[in-house]
């Protein structure tokens, strides 16, 4: 199991390097869409800026989850990593709020783009990093079990459609439809919207302690094990990486303590070794009543 500052450290290291190469891509689409007058590719540069910064709330969210369990925390504090990606998803709103704004008054009031090569240089290369970081992310998010780092690739994704999207708008633009501008930065704001509401619905599920395992798989384990006549009342919660299970278990009224004991125990392990992710299990022994 990987220490918790070592995890941390990890989180943070990929968050930093994302974070720099968001900011890079921002900057190219926000400069280069000013430049030549797209609402839609400054709409995907103000996107990428946001990628950037929920990187910044998620180094500040994992340093505060790496904390150990003090008297006044004696879960930890890993819900902190899951409460900064609700974060992001508000940062989300915001910035889909401000892309939706822009887009209907560039309906109201039109501005033709000048359209050239360069922007299609801008946008294929920071489509391409976009790819790059998403598909990174998401695998680092993966192996170390982190809801921030999953929930932001999620976000980087919403920026490669979108880019995809702007690169098809400049297309429509220069065969002569620049309506196809205001209209795709319009999309763009669903596109973040929509992740927005996919992260918040994701950390809602474990900050409100929603069943983490479902419980017949852990009911068809438990009874697996020699001594358990029957088991009920099993409620599981927590992250992925960090799962916490209590349930009753009921046993033959004559087994002593020690058998009883050790009982437990197998309960326990086994539990933990067919579910990645579980740190606690509490486990209740009561007598089986006779029938």
């Amino acid at each position: 199991m990987m220490d918790v500052r070592e995890r941390a450290r990890k989180i943070q290291q990929v968050l930093i390097y994302v974070l720099f190469l968001n900011w890079g891509v921002a900057l190219a689409k926000l400069l280069y869409g000013r430049l030549i007058h797209s609402a839609s590719m400054m709409a995907d540069g103000f996107h990428s800026f946001s990628d950037g910064a929920s990187n910044v709330i998620g180094i500040v969210g994992i340093l505060i989850a790496s904390r150990p369990v003090d008297a006044n925390h004696p879960y930890g504090h890993k819900k902190y990593e899951t409460l900064a990606s609700t974060g992001i998803a508000v940062l989300l709103f915001l910035v889909c709020f401000n892309v939706l704004r822009e887009g209907i008054m560039r309906f109201l009031h039109p501005v033709v783009p000048q359209v050239g090569a360069g922007s299609f240089w801008v946008m294929g290369v920071t489509l391409a990093v976009n790819v790059m970081v998403m598909a990174y992310e998401y695998r680092k998010g993966k192996a170390l079990k982190s809801d921030i780092l999953v929930s932001d690739s999620m976000h980087t994704l919403t920026d490669v459609l979108t880019s995809i999207s702007v690169i098809i708008a400049l297309v429509g633009i220069r065969m002569g439809y620049p309506v196809l501008d205001p209209a795709v930065s319009i999309l763009i704001s669903f596109f973040i919207g929509y992740a927005a509401i996919t992260i918040l619905r994701e950390s809602s599920m474990v900050l409100s302690d929603a069943a983490a395992i479902p419980v017949d798989e852990i009911k068809q384990i438990v009874l697996s094990i020699k001594g358990v006549k029957e088991c009920h009342k099993i409620r599981s919660r927590g992250c992925s990486y960090d799962i916490y299970i209590d349930l009753h278990v009921l046993v033959e009224p004559s087994m002593d303590v020690h058998k009883a004991h050790h009982l437990s125990y197998a309960i326990e392990n086994k539990i933990k070794k067919n579910f990645q992710g579980v740190t606690d299990v509490v486990v209740h022994l009561e007598p089986l009543e006779e029938k």
